[in-house]
């Protein structure tokens, strides 16, 4: 009878260590998701930031703290999701053009995030898949996918454009545009019209002998254009970047990128980083306006 009792008190010792366990790795993973709109309202408050440099300083910290809450809460499909989009932009807006391998880097961790979220979210077959299960997946994908669909594609497209002379990598863009065109036709006005900015890219980037479709890309970037009643400075950035360019037209090249430079600072608060960012990309490219035609 004493040995019975001495196993019960054990189960029940075990049995109360493993429901505090529980417990307290469920109010961490609660506390984490009670503090998403922290996330959002973050995101929010650094898309109205001007100054550069302080936005380049806050997103290191901001996105180490969103590491740390994945690590407590590795199923949550939203973090996931930010995380995504926090690498594209700190890896677009801050490394691209003076530390290509670490933005190519973040791309790739940026674009791994993504595809966790929409594998969370029930899809299958997205990382190891042939192409045939890829696009099955991507089929079935819905609303509540477009925001891991998008950043998955952005990252994934951009990691592939700074591998281009790596065959493997370009066999990966089918993949990336098919992720895009399914956010095109789920949600058109997405993160300002991004999949029409996306598109308007991969049209204009190539010549037609190879893919590209001048008239197709000019479409996206004016759809993109209104979409944001032509507040946002990107979509005149990248045509200029990609699409004047591969049409040796200097006098657009120049028109968009003066315009870019000379547009007032106030133009979209609620994106005045990315406007920012847009002013000095294209005070760049216009020092290479000589070079290049």
């Amino acid at each position: 009878m004493h040995r019975k009792n001495k196993y019960l008190a054990m189960r029940y010792t075990l049995i109360l260590i493993t429901s505090l366990l529980l417990s307290a790795c469920s109010m961490d993973q609660m506390l984490v998701r009670s503090s998403v709109p922290l996330i959002e309202s973050g995101v929010d408050a650094l898309n109205h930031e001007t100054d550069l440099e302080l936005a380049e300083d806050s997103i290191p910290a901001n996105l180490n703290m969103l590491q740390g809450m994945i690590k407590i809460d590795p199923e949550n499909a939203v973090l996931h999701t930010y995380a995504a989009q926090a690498f594209y932009g700190l890896a677009y807006g801050f490394n691209e053009d003076s530390d290509p391998q670490r933005a190519s880097d973040f791309y790739l961790r940026g674009m791994r995030h993504g595809i966790t979220a929409l594998e969370l979210n029930g899809a299958s077959k997205l990382a190891d898949g042939t192409i045939a299960d890829f696009n099955d997946a991507v089929s079935k994908m819905r609303k509540n996918d477009v925001a891991a669909m998008f950043w998955a594609a952005s990252c994934w497209a951009k990691w592939i454009d700074m591998h281009r002379d790596d065959p493997e990598a370009i066999a990966q863009l089918s993949r990336a545009t098919a992720l895009m065109q399914r956010v095109l036709e789920l949600d058109e006005t997405f993160y300002f019209g991004g999949a029409h900015m996306f598109f308007g890219v991969y049209y204009g980037s190539r010549a037609p002998a190879i893919g590209g479709d001048f008239d197709k890309s000019r479409k996206h970037f004016d759809r993109a254009r209104e979409i944001t009643d032509g507040r946002l400075l990107i979509p005149d950035l990248l045509q200029a970047q990609y699409l004047a360019r591969q049409q040796f037209d200097q006098e657009a090249f120049h028109a968009l990128l003066t315009g870019i430079v000379n547009a007032p600072d106030d133009l979209m608060p609620e994106l005045a980083l990315q406007n920012q960012i847009a002013k000095r990309k294209a005070a760049a490219l216009l020092e290479k306006e000589q070079e290049w035609f």
